[in-house]
C-alpha cells in the first residue's frame, strides 16, 4: 500500500469531486486547522450534534440503538458531558475510488485534551458524510468547535483493486447524509 501526497488528493478532489467542498491548503486562522495537508486532508465538524444522554436509563445495544439516547443540538460550540460522547458528521462529503482506503486519525489538539475522534475506515467506493464520533475521557465537561478540524484522513492506495467494494455490497452507510446512528 502507498499513502497518497497532496498532489494526488488535490487532484482527485478537483477532477473527481472525492472531497467536497475541498480547501487546498491548510487554513488555521483562529481556528483548530483543515484542509489539505502533505499526506492527507484534515475534515471539518459539522454544526449538528448528537449529546449522548441516559435520561432514559436505557441499554446501549448497537443492534437496537435508539435515537432518544440522543439530544440533537445544531450551534457552533458543543459541551460534551464528563466520560461521554457526542456524535456529529463531517462538512464535506466524501467519494472514495475503487483502488483506496481511506484511514481517519484523531486531530492533536483534541487528543491534547482528552477528546478522542473516532470513526471506521472510508472503505473502496464508499461515498457520503463521515460520521464521527468525540469521547471526552475527562471527569469534566469539553468543548468541540463546529466548521473547525476534526480529524486527517489518509488515503492508501491499494496495489490492485478489490474484487468486491463497499458500493458493489450495497453497504448499510453508503451515500449518508449528516449523522447516521447505527444500523442493523
Amino acid at each position: 500500500m502507498t499513502v497518497l501526497s497532496d498532489k494526488w488528493i488535490k487532484k482527485m478532489s478537483k477532477e473527481k469531486g472525492m472531497i467536497s467542498p475541498f480547501e487546498d491548503k491548510q487554513q488555521k486562522k483562529n481556528a483548530i486547522s483543515y484542509g489539505l495537508s502533505s499526506y492527507g486532508y484534515d475534515a471539518r465538524v459539522s454544526n449538528e450534534f448528537k449529546i449522548f444522554t441516559n435520561v432514559n436509563s436505557s441499554i446501549v445495544d448497537p443492534k437496537d440503538f435508539s435515537n432518544s439516547n440522543f439530544i440533537t443540538k445544531k450551534q457552533d460550540v458543543c459541551i460534551i458531558p464528563p466520560n461521554s460522547f457526542v456524535l456529529a458528521s463531517t462538512v464535506e462529503y466524501f467519494k472514495i475510488p475503487k483502488n483506496i482506503l481511506v484511514i481517519c486519525l484523531g486531530k492533536s489538539t483534541y487528543a491534547r485534551c482528552g477528546i478522542i475522534v473516532n470513526v471506521t475506515p472510508l472503505e473502496p467506493e464508499w461515498e457520503g458524510h463521515v460520521t464521527l464520533e468525540f469521547s471526552n475521557t475527562t471527569p469534566l465537561p469539553a468543548k468541540i468547535y463546529a466548521n473547525e478540524g476534526a480529524c486527517q484522513f489518509v488515503f492508501l492506495q491499494g496495489n490492485e483493486d478489490p474484487e468486491i467494494s463497499y458500493a458493489d455490497r450495497k453497504g448499510k452507510y453508503m451515500n449518508q447524509k449528516g449523522v447516521t446512528l447505527p444500523k442493523i
